[in-house]
């Protein structure tokens, strides 16, 4: 863990100055040597850093400094961080040719608005900051539509189940509990957590029930 959190500022300012360009369409970069085609040469890529953060403080897309330790780098960090585990648990279900990828899909999608609206804040928002980065709450109600139409599939939860069911139900059970550190109203965590139970149901892996301590004594006599 603290590994992660050393490395947390960098990922924080990479997903702001992402966020950033791609609402201004306008990428502000030094000269880029390129060994591409002439085409690649004449149009660069934009460079990911621009040492604007050195000094302790990142950009808004207000444009307002910040801290690094401000709070919405920390939200744009676990932003960034469920998106990329939401795409790791999409890429297991690939593999095992589930149906419901499409969703992961726009998921990360609406992720990558409300990063954009969590970069906004409303201190130093003009008009045009918050018409760019408010999003519909008809998600929601999309969400809700899916846990009903995976809950109605699965059997009565009556014990605790561990994040568990094979390769995929588990990685969409850390990306819920990334998830719950992002949210409040649980709406995505929720939904993760019935996917991840539809998932191990539909590979037929078994899902690990929470014992006490003193059952698994008891079992391993």
């Amino acid at each position: 863990m603290a590994s992660s959190a050393l490395r947390r500022p960098a990922n924080q300012r990479c997903l702001l100055q992402f966020i950033t360009c791609l609402k201004s369409q306008q990428f502000q970069c030094g000269n880029l040597r390129s060994f591409g085609t002439k085409s690649e040469r004449d149009h660069p890529s934009p460079k990911i850093y621009t040492k604007t953060g050195d000094k302790g403080f990142s950009s808004t897309f207000t444009g307002e400094r910040r801290p690094k330790e401000d709070r919405i780098f920390e939200a744009l960090g676990t932003t960034d961080e469920l998106s990329s585990a939401i795409g790791l648990a999409r890429e297991f279900c690939l593999e095992k040719g589930h149906t419901f990828t499409h969703q992961l899909d726009k998921i990360q999608c609406v992720l990558q608005d409300v990063g954009s609206n969590v970069a906004t804040p409303l201190s130093s928002a003009r008009e045009s900051h918050i018409k760019k980065t408010q999003f519909s709450s008809e998600t929601v109600a999309e969400l809700e539509s899916w846990i009903d139409l995976y809950t109605d599939q699965l059997p009565p939860l009556t014990q605790f189940i561990l994040p568990s069911g094979g390769k995929s139900s588990a990685a969409l059970h850390v990306a819920r509990a990334v998830c719950r550190r992002a949210e409040r109203q649980r709406w995505l965590s929720d939904y993760l957590f019935t996917l991840a139970r539809h998932t191990a149901m539909k590979e037929g892996n078994v899902e690990r029930i929470y014992r006490r301590p003193e059952e698994h004594l008891v079992n391993q006599k």
